[in-house]
């Protein structure tokens, strides 16, 4: 979790001040599922460099990591299989794959796409930790800016 704290705090630092990220979460059956998305150009050369990421303004980045509820710690990193979908609002669905990152203490999710100016896309995630076999769903909104 707090590398993908640490990634997420690196992508708004390396960004221009008008991304302000704020957390987004969905907590279901034990699990917190923890999502968000923003626009590549934010990440500064280095971040990008070191995740194979493609900067541009007009590419979006989704990011998601699991963390099983444990109490008396912020949770347990989990692999999990999720299926990441977004629909703009003229309905036009596009399939975002995710690569895996493990860093040991660390287990996050990544997958960047196209965005134009204005759009807002509704994610919808279907994740299935691993050792389970319900698939949970997760949804975030995010409206981007690219001009």
């Amino acid at each position: 979790m707090t590398r993908i704290m640490s990634l997420v705090a690196a992508l708004a630092l390396s960004g221009a001040a008008q991304w302000a990220i704020a957390e987004n979460a969905t907590h279901v059956d034990g699990y917190t599922i923890h999502h968000n998305a923003l626009t590549t150009d934010s990440l500064s050369p280095q971040v990008a460099k070191a995740y194979n990421i493609q900067r541009s303004k007009n590419r979006g980045l989704l990011t998601v990591s699991v963390l099983k509820d444990q109490e008396g710690t912020t949770g347990v990193p989990m692999k999990a299989l999720i299926k990441a979908r977004a629909t703009n609002l003229s309905g036009q669905l596009r399939e975002i794959d995710l690569n895996e990152i493990d860093e040991g203490s660390a287990i996050y999710y990544v997958g960047d796409f196209r965005i134009t100016n204005q759009e807002t896309l509704n994610f919808q995630l279907e994740v299935t930790p691993e050792g389970t076999h319900h698939p949970y769903t997760a949804t975030l909104s995010q409206e981007f800016f690219t001009e």
